[in-house]
């Protein structure tokens, strides 16, 4: 195919993603209200410990005009680009996948069929802290305050929070991928594992309240131990490649 035959064939495929964003942000703007009120659960349950009203007292404030229709529209924004993964996602495979050999496209679907999953257990964990993080935070008001929430702030701390942790899930698969091209070998991931248990105890408490140790140390834990699956699912692909190698060799004349 020419330049000018990929340049067409790329527009297609970038306007069927798009539209296939467009209508999933359509379908989410009219979730927005079930959205807004799972993600303000926090703020009445910590109404109800303090004893007060939870529709009177603790609630999100907007402080510009636009502020709710902009909340609903970047809420929209989020979760079309969820709702629309598989038809982009599919136009991204299906542009490159005729380049691509049939061992890059090996390698290329698993990961993808790992690190779906991962991303989404890593989103659902964030979302499982978050209420906590809330809580805890609450509990250092003086009594007599009220907690006001401003919209724009608390919408990016609970979805900066799931997308981070999600994403945090993905990287031991991006450690497999890098073994499986050759650039690091299993042992070399494993002997890092003193590094690897610092970043991920670091990076949990920046990703929690040094108040709330509970949640910070399950999220260091279930890092570490993927981690530690990547290390090892490195060492025994190294395994068989190099038995492989010694066959090939053995058979060589």
């Amino acid at each position: 195919m020419s330049l000018g035959g990929h340049l067409v064939e790329l527009r297609r495929r970038f306007v069927i993603g798009a539209l296939a964003l467009v209508v999933a942000m359509v379908v989410a703007f009219f979730l927005t209200d079930w959205i807004i009120w799972a993600m303000t659960e926090p703020i009445r349950i910590v109404a109800v410990q303090r004893g007060e009203d939870p529709d009177a007292i603790v609630r999100l404030m907007y402080s510009t005009i636009t502020g709710p229709f902009d909340m609903r529209l970047r809420i929209a924004f989020v979760v079309g680009i969820i709702l629309s993964a598989p038809v982009w996602l599919w136009q991204i495979w299906a542009f490159l996948m005729p380049g691509l050999t049939r061992k890059e496209i090996k390698y290329t679907i698993g990961f993808v069929a790992a690190a779906v999953p991962l991303f989404f257990a890593g989103c659902f964990t964030g979302w499982w802290v978050m209420p906590h993080i809330v809580e805890i935070m609450a509990t250092f008001s003086a009594e007599g305050t009220a907690n006001l929430y401003e919209a724009k702030y608390y919408y990016d701390f609970v979805f900066k929070l799931v997308i981070v942790v999600g994403i945090s899930f993905v990287l031991p698969v991006f450690l497999v991928a890098l073994n499986l091209a050759g650039v690091m070998s299993g042992r070399a991931i494993l002997k890092g594992w003193r590094v690897a248990i610092l970043v991920t105890v670091v990076f949990s408490g920046l990703a929690t309240p040094a108040a709330d140790i509970v949640s910070m140390l399950l999220l260091a834990g279930i890092l570490t131990l993927l981690f530690f699956a990547a290390a090892g699912l490195s060492m025994l692909f190294d395994r068989r490649k190099a038995k492989r190698t010694a066959a090939e060799l053995g058979n060589a004349p």
